[in-house]
């Protein structure tokens, strides 16, 4: 039988979602290959990944988000608040108030709904990892990777390394260019020195003190915007003392708020939008998938 979808975006960061909530298995899909196909703009959806909506032991929704190449991320901040207005709007829960299970752990959500729809969502991302065992980044585990050289090629760069559940590796720079951002990312998202691979944000403080910023993803390549980006630019910003912890983060997609104290934990909010809903036929799942789906 066909399989319903939602295609939503948070800044341009579009995903699929799938509500497996009450069924299919989950275990019947192959969400990897599944989520490399529907992203194909050719052959497939469009996307930047696909994310799937789960029922939890631990909270009110799980989320599991997997890149357009299939790999699976441990976090989407621009994917959870999606997920938040799509459990709302969809009628799976009344609360405006949610914790979602995510491969990061668990993250509250404060949804804000308008008209009987939810616009925009704040979300605790919780505290940043800021050590390099942790984020996970070469080098002594307990310590801080804050503007730290690294070679490409030649070339020198001083990077800030922040886990915001996923890895994030943060360069300043006066201007952001195209080069850097398609040339140097993916060069810097497979370094050695990124075991698991990283996020990277090329970031500029503007005078009037916005956060400018472009990401190469993990997985994904450019997207027009990266919730854990943000908030792992913003965090950055305020350790090296370019900007206060509370800040405007301005991504080709759009406007987030970023909030953080040392010490603390960071909030993001920002927009979620519906594009559309629809089914995967089955014809579409026999020939992209062959053999990977089970009868549902």
């Amino acid at each position: 039988m066909p399989l319903p979808f939602a295609k939503m975006h948070g800044l341009g960061n579009t995903y699929i979602y799938l509500d497996l909530t009450g069924g299919p298995d989950p275990d019947s899909l192959d969400l990897p290959e599944l989520s490399r196909r529907v992203s194909d703009v050719h052959f497939g959806i469009g996307s930047d990944g696909l994310i799937a909506i789960l029922p939890s032991s631990a909270a009110d929704f799980r989320m599991r988000m997997f890149n357009a190449d299939g790999s699976e991320a441990e976090m989407c901040g621009n994917g959870i608040r999606c997920v938040g207005k799509y459990v709302y709007d969809s009628g799976l829960t009344s609360k405006t108030d949610l914790v979602i299970e995510t491969g990061a752990g668990l993250r509250r959500l404060e949804l804000h709904p308008e008209g009987g729809a939810v616009r925009r969502v704040r979300v605790d991302m919780g505290p940043p990892k800021l050590s390099r065992g942790e984020i996970p980044m070469a080098g002594d585990p307990l310590s801080r990777a804050l503007e730290a050289p690294l070679d490409i090629d030649g070339e020198r760069f001083y990077v800030t390394a922040v886990s915001m559940g996923n890895p994030h590796c943060v360069i300043f720079v006066d201007e952001i260019t195209d080069r850097l951002v398609r040339e140097v990312g993916p060069k810097i998202e497979r370094h050695p020195a990124f075991p698991r691979r990283t996020n990277v944000e090329f970031a500029k403080v503007r005078e009037d003190g916005i956060l400018e910023m472009r990401v190469w993803e993990r997985g994904s390549g450019e997207t027009m915007a990266c919730g854990t980006g943000a908030c792992a630019v913003g965090v950055a910003a305020a350790l090296l003392g370019r900007a206060p912890g509370k800040s405007t983060v301005r991504l080709l997609g759009g406007d987030l708020d970023v909030e953080w104290q040392p010490g603390g934990t960071v909030y993001m909010t920002g927009p979620a939008v519906l594009v559309c809903r629809g089914e995967l036929s089955d014809e579409w799942l026999e020939q992209s998938l062959p053999g990977r789906v089970e009868n549902r």
